[in-house]
């Protein structure tokens, strides 16, 4: 027993291997979206999502919620808004999306988050943006348009885009805005602050919830949408978020962010071997677009 948690104690001292699995983790999210399809609900699977997320972080983190409450109830209006677009809205968008376009292009479209920040970062707070950053940015809004028009930019002219293709687009936008929001979080601990936010996603999402249920969309999982919603449950909002705050707590977040890069990339190929989707020539493209322009605007596009 002592060797299993000396293991275990150097695996989460090592913030390489956690980012790693970060990574992994939200990548398969791409192919928990497209198996729940027809299996479970698109919001039942959101709500359903951080209840068990919320239950887990209740048995393990007590102490450290008791510890930070007194410096979030008096934000609790800022904390529930952030839960909200950032848990609730970007994944109802997410899972909606995914009934509407392919895992490959799912995964293709998130990867344009960082750039979207860098962006945000400058209209909210003047941070100056290179030459060579823009020109990251302009190269992921190709690779987005070449996967939303399937390879035709003429489509562009036409207006005639897949409607899953900007719903994605839109849960990438609304997640960078969350993102970029945490700069101005109240002051607490980060895992206090997480599991609040966890409960702040569970209570926002239900009115979606029970939306769903009004217009006679929701119904109950099967076998294959548990394993779905448990997966989700676990790795992506779980386990994948607090290797990250650890990551970052060890190596700071400038040298964790270049790692989500390997995020897209993984939920391709994902979707490829175990959906068994293709990989056409204009998703190819659409991949060395997005993360050349994200590799251009984080690495080199960085002033001295």
């Amino acid at each position: 027993m002592s060797i299993l948690k000396t293991v275990l104690r150097r695996a989460y001292d090592n913030p390489w291997l956690l980012i790693a699995l970060s990574c992994v983790f939200w990548a398969g999210n791409t192919v928990a979206a497209r198996v729940a399809i027809g299996e479970i609900s698109p919001m039942l699977m959101v709500t359903a999502r951080w209840a068990i997320a919320a239950i887990v972080v209740l048995i393990l983190g007590r102490r450290q919620l008791l510890e930070a409450w007194p410096d979030l109830a008096p934000h609790w209006i800022h904390v529930g808004l952030m839960g909200f677009f950032g848990f609730t809205v970007f994944q109802a968008l997410y899972y909606v999306s995914a009934h509407y376009t392919t895992g490959v292009n799912l995964a293709i479209i998130q990867g344009v988050s960082p750039v979207v920040m860098l962006v945000g970062a400058w209209i909210m707070w003047g941070q100056r943006i290179t030459a060579i950053q823009m020109i990251g940015f302009l190269l992921t809004m190709v690779g987005v348009a070449l996967v939303a028009t399937r390879g035709d930019l003429s489509a562009l002219l036409r207006l005639d885009f897949r409607a899953g293709d900007l719903g994605v687009l839109a849960s990438a936008i609304v997640y960078s805005g969350y993102a970029l929001s945490l700069r101005n979080r109240p002051k607490a601990s980060a895992m206090g602050f997480f599991i609040v936010m966890v409960f702040a996603g569970f209570f926002t999402s239900l009115p979606l919830l029970i939306w769903e249920a009004y217009v006679g969309q929701a119904f109950m999982p099967t076998p294959k949408g548990w394993a779905a919603l448990l997966y989700a449950a676990i790795f992506p909002s779980l386990l994948a978020q607090l290797f990250f705050i650890r990551s970052v707590e060890i190596i700071g977040p400038s040298r964790v962010a270049l790692f989500y890069n390997v995020t897209p990339v993984m939920g391709a190929i994902f979707a490829v071997v175990l959906l068994g989707e293709l990989f056409e020539l204009h998703q190819a493209l659409a991949l060395a677009f997005v993360i050349g322009g994200v590799i251009l605007a984080e690495k080199l596009g960085k002033r001295p």
